[in-house]
């Protein structure tokens, strides 16, 4: 193997380190790599320790592996950044000798992360280190292991990934071959870590429509757990891809030692979590096999979904913050952007969409100092004209028996009241009742020789985007619309139905077990098609709720509907849990009526703000029908949610009282990089007389700075006794402050309800 190092200085974020022996002092060139596939000029840094070994960092952690020319990739160690003096002497205490991409058939009662069949029927592989190359580009830097079987021309990229500005690496796989015939793949894993074992906790998310996000931690038991989706479309319904591993014990929120991994995928998955009879876990992450044996041909390169990996030793909330940042800089569109203020036209008016109806809501949000209006769905169709959830998918075209005027009239109106307009598509979906299906019943997803399985009000399919035809019908959607209406400044995506039936007429016979797959490589290149055409365009991920909360997806969109629930108290549960992964800039959050539409539930719409104003701050209401109190009340939280904005969609997230540990509380906050200003978020869970709830300390403050107290969305007859007041950063942080149980106002305006937002800034 051939070394080249330069050193470089470690404010600069991340390099790469690969150490030969017999290098006694840091040495300083630049050189060209003479790795037979790439050349860089790269910044390397060497010290004598163990030959063959790569260091891999970030700012704050470490991962080493070995990595011998005609042997085994392993990992050697991943955690905390590493001093000299560790490097040096790593080996020698033998943390994880395992192989970094585990393949099947020479050890087989271990689980494996890639499993194929030759040609010729052996099952077997055996992969050897042929070359390690490393490229700097731009923030990152790409670390390249190029594998090879020890008989078959069968060759294994390995992946390594990391970021100047984020604590995050990512990895991931080409798979590729030379053999006569095809190979099957039939398992094919991005990705796989080894955890020492311990008092190994874990933390994951799952939930149902109407109920996602929902957080679950149980430690880690001897025997495999499996956290999987197969739903073909959307993916975090029933769980999430992503997870935290919690090394010390009942996870914490702001302390001890975590691992988070977030598989970046928008289809089927598989996270595998093997403790066998081994020191330690075994944890796998990809794509779901299930059913998706891949054929790959000579020549043709199978990429794996990147899986990206953090460590913190600031609990679970360190863990989210490295997340979030890494999400906002490189794997959310414009994620340095701030998000309008909204209102979606849905549980206004479902399908009774007219241009009165638009114009007046139009007119409503902006004089509460709304900035955009989006028309859901029911505003399309001719031969059948939408007026339920049972026609007119694939048919989008306006239906000007409701909208005379068109687009352009909504556009025209959206601009006299200054304010900017969007529009609900469904784009890859569609109804048997609609003139799209008449035309072309072979675009949609079905089993040769069976009747379709239909969805969402009887008469729902999915269009079959495996096709490229279907992928340049997608496309032309968005398209024809922008091109129409380049005014549009906003489109809700949505997805409301799983593969149901499997089978594609335009995959052959040999090849229908690619449909998953293929189905997701074609969504992504309409994504990109459009990205590349429309790159200032905001777009959400919506699919049935929040079916589309993953990493795979979100480079193409910025923020996603986090559910089609919109109880503020259920909210505060989804979206505690999901904010592990996702930043508050991507999760929309809006305020909805009461009794709310979904759990009939009556909250105050001042808990509903606050819980609102806790992500992307939205509405979804009808406001005609609210008081001038309210619209008041709202017209203010808009004014200070402009003000906290910056804070709330781009600051580092500190959870302090989790709603999961049934206290009666629950509370979180956010701190700017700076730690000059912070928004406090307090919500009352339970409502008992007499009841006694924790003082919640605050957290991600400078102890030395002092900070002035200001509620935000006060209703109480008087302040707080602190408001105005000036706190040391250090007294907040281990004392917090007292928060009343209840808010001071009218017997009649009473309720069961309470919750503050306070808006802490430094006093200079």
């Amino acid at each position: 193997m051939n070394h080249y190092f330069k050193k470089q200085f470690l404010t600069t974020g991340i390099c790469l380190t690969i150490f030969a022996s017999g290098i006694s002092q840091v040495a300083w060139a630049e050189t060209k790599h003479l790795a037979t596939n790439k050349t860089a000029a790269i910044a390397l840094q060497a010290e004598k320790i163990s030959s063959d070994d790569i260091h891999i960092f970030t700012t704050h952690t470490s991962l080493v592996l070995s990595a011998p020319i005609g042997g085994e990739l392993k990992y050697v160690y991943y955690g905390d950044r590493l001093h000299a003096a560790d490097l040096r002497n790593i080996e020698s205490v033998a943390n994880m000798d395992h192989a970094a991409y585990p393949v099947y058939g020479m050890n087989c009662p271990k689980e494996s992360a890639l499993a194929v069949t030759h040609a010729d029927g052996n099952m077997t592989l055996q992969m050897e280190v042929v070359t390690v190359n490393t490229t700097k580009d731009n923030n990152t830097t790409l670390t390249t292991i190029a594998l090879k079987d020890k008989v078959y021309p069968f060759y294994v990229n390995v992946y390594y990934k990391v970021y100047d500005d984020a604590d995050v690496m990512e990895t991931w796989t080409d798979i590729t071959h030379k053999e006569k015939k095809n190979v099957v793949l039939n398992q094919f894993a991005s990705g796989y870590l080894p955890i020492r074992r311990g008092n190994v906790w874990l933390s994951h998310l799952y939930g149902s429509w109407a109920n996602e996000g929902k957080l679950a931690q149980e430690p880690l038991k001897p025997g495999v757990k499996v956290i999987q989706n197969k739903d073909g479309i959307r993916n975090s319904h029933t769980s999430h891809a992503e997870v935290m591993f919690s090394l010390n014990g009942k996870p914490q929120e702001n302390v001890g030692e975590v691992i988070g991994a977030a598989l970046c995928y928008g289809g089927n998955y598989k996270l595998r979590i093997d403790t066998d009879d081994s020191e330690y876990h075994q944890f796998y992450a990809g794509i779901d096999e299930a059913h998706s044996a891949y054929h790959l041909k000579k020549g043709e390169t199978f990429t794996t979904p990147a899986l990206a990996l953090s460590y913190s030793n600031e609990g679970l909330s360190g863990c989210s913050r490295n997340f979030h940042r890494w999400a906002r800089a490189h794997k959310l569109a414009h994620g340095h952007t701030l998000r309008k203020i909204l209102l979606n036209s849905w549980e206004g008016v479902y399908f009774d969409i007219n241009e009165a109806g638009m114009d007046q809501m139009m007119g409503d949000i902006a004089s509460m100092g709304g900035e955009l209006f989006v028309m859901d769905d029911g505003w399309f169709g001719n031969k059948y004209p939408r007026k339920s959830d049972n026609s007119s998918l694939g048919d989008w075209v306006v239906d000007t028996r409701k909208l005379p005027g068109g687009i352009g009239k909504l556009i025209q109106d959206a601009t006299k009241h200054g304010i900017k307009f969007g529009i609900w598509i469904e784009p890859e979906m569609a109804n048997t009742t609609s003139e799209l299906y008449e035309k072309h019943p072979d675009w949609i997803i079905k089993a040769p020789q069976r009747d379709p399985v239909l969805g969402r009000g009887g008469t729902q399919v999915v269009l079959d985007l495996s096709n490229p035809k279907v992928q340049d019908f997608v496309f032309n959607i968005v398209d024809t619309l922008m091109t129409n209406y380049p005014q549009i400044d906003y489109i809700k995506w949505d997805a409301n139905m799983s593969i149901m039936n499997h089978g594609s007429s335009y995959l052959s016979a040999a090849n229908q077990s690619h449909l998953y797959i293929e189905y997701h490589r074609g969504l992504e290149k309409v994504c990109q098609r459009v990205r590349e055409k429309y790159p200032n365009l905001t777009i959400q991920a919506c699919a049935s709720g929040g079916g589309r909360a993953n990493y795979g997806i979100l480079p193409y969109f910025d923020e996603f509907w986090v559910s089609d629930n919109t109880d503020a108290l259920q909210r505060v549960y989804m979206q505690w849990g999901t904010s592990y992964f996702f930043p508050a800039i991507a999760m929309a959050s809006h305020i909805s009526a009461a009794p709310n539409h979904q759990t009939f539930r009556t909250i105050p719409l001042k808990y509903r703000i606050d819980v609102a104003m806790s992500g992307r701050l939205g509405m979804e209401i009808q406001p005609k029908n609210m008081t001038t109190e309210e619209k008041e009340l709202c017209r203010k939280a808009i004014a200070d949610y402009k003000m906290i904005r910056p804070i709330v969609q781009l600051g580092d997230i500190y959870r302090l009282v989790s709603p999961y540990d049934k206290l009666g509380v629950a509370s979180l906050m956010y701190t700017t990089p700076e730690k000059d200003k912070a928004v406090f978020y307090w919500w009352k869970t339970e409502h008992f007389c007499n009841q006694h709830l924790p003082r919640v300390k605050m957290a991600g403050l400078n102890p030395e700075k002092t900070y002035r107290i200001t509620e935000l969305n006060r209703i109480d007859n008087q302040p707080l006794s602190f408001e105005g007041k000036a706190f040391s950063g250090a007294f907040l942080m281990a004392n917090g402050l007292e928060i009343p149980y209840n808010h001071k106002v009218a017997y009649h305006k009473q309720n069961d309800y309470s919750s503050r937002v306070l808006y802490l800034e430094e006093v200079k």
